[in-house]
């Protein structure tokens, strides 16, 4: 799958089994991985990893391979950093990915940012990118939190608004196993592989 102009997203045949580790809630546990490549021309490919662990937890993160190649620092430290947990969505049937964008700080560290305007969150990841994700059946990007007495304003990618910062997260199918990394690769790889050369400003 091609997106991002010469970014391309494929998944491999043969999923990972046994992987031991720990989930994001600090468990100690073994995950089925299913692994996802990121390739640019003349670069190294990197390798996403979809975690199903057996008690239930599921996260994707950059997997560290035994050997990095040579890269940029901001890109090395983004291996096996910052996951991303999927966890219910708001109905029966229904996952959630929360929609946490990565930046580069002056240390050449990755960090997220949790809160953004709507018309924020845009502006990092391109609102264009953010329509076709929500374009998918099934798919939609609204607040990560039910919090009526916060009076939080909609949602909408029609005319996103810049007056109160809020928790975005993307819901999707259970069965839906593609969505959840195409949006992984766009806010939390993307913006390091821009802030470190690899991909041009103009591809947000």
């Amino acid at each position: 799958m091609h997106f991002l102009h010469d970014l391309t997203l494929m998944r491999c045949e043969k999923p990972l089994t046994n992987k031991a580790g720990t989930t994001c809630s600090g468990e100690a546990s073994v995950a089925n991985a299913v692994k996802w490549e990121l390739r640019l021309p003349g670069r190294p490919p990197l390798t996403l990893h979809d975690n199903h662990w057996a008690n239930g937890e599921r996260d994707l993160v950059l997997h560290k391979p035994a050997v990095v190649p040579e890269m940029p620092a901001a890109l090395s430290r983004l291996h096996d950093r910052l996951r991303s947990g999927i966890t219910v969505g708001r109905q029966r049937r229904e996952k959630r990915l929360m929609m946490y964008p990565t930046h580069v700080d002056e240390h050449e560290w990755p960090r997220i940012k949790k809160s953004l305007t709507t018309a924020e969150l845009a502006g990092r990841l391109g609102l264009h990118h953010l329509r076709e994700l929500t374009a998918r059946e099934g798919v939609d990007l609204d607040h990560a939190f039910d919090r009526p007495h916060l009076d939080l304003p909609p949602v909408d990618l029609g005319d996103p608004q810049d007056e109160k910062r809020l928790q975005h997260a993307l819901f999707f199918p259970v069965e839906d196993d593609e969505t959840p990394v195409v949006a992984y690769a766009h806010f939390r790889v993307a913006p390091v592989l821009r802030h470190v050369g690899w991909l041009s400003p103009d591809d947000s």
